[in-house]
């Protein structure tokens, strides 16, 4: 298992998914979305483990300015605005391989061990 947490610091289910590999004893690497961001190539796994980008938008982002300005952009643009500021991704995104989850999704992460 290659498992990758991409998370912010200060999001309780970042930590919590941390806790869950952390007391199995599952080696994770976890990643800082504001610090180092995801790649474009991670990015599109992502989008496709999870069928689409629209899920991957943080709904509750204290960004709201931002947040209204991406629900009128074309898809385009909007692939290209998350991956330009990421405190737009909802987290954690936790993959493993192709798959992937957005948010603490332990019933799924069973399935991967």
């Amino acid at each position: 298992m290659n498992i990758q947490i991409f998370g912010k610091k200060k999001c309780f289910d970042t930590k919590k998914a941390e806790r869950y590999f952390k007391e199995r004893g599952i080696k994770y690497q976890l990643i800082d979305l504001l610090d180092k961001g995801m790649s474009k190539g991670e990015f599109n796994s992502i989008k496709q483990a999870v069928e689409g980008f629209s899920y991957m938008i943080d709904e509750n982002c204290k960004d709201k300015n931002l947040l209204s300005l991406i629900k009128y952009l074309s898809d385009e643009d909007k692939e290209e605005k998350l991956l330009e500021k990421p405190i737009l991704i909802k987290t954690p995104v936790v993959r493993n391989g192709r798959q992937a989850t957005i948010g603490y999704k332990p019933d799924i992460w069973k399935t991967w061990e």
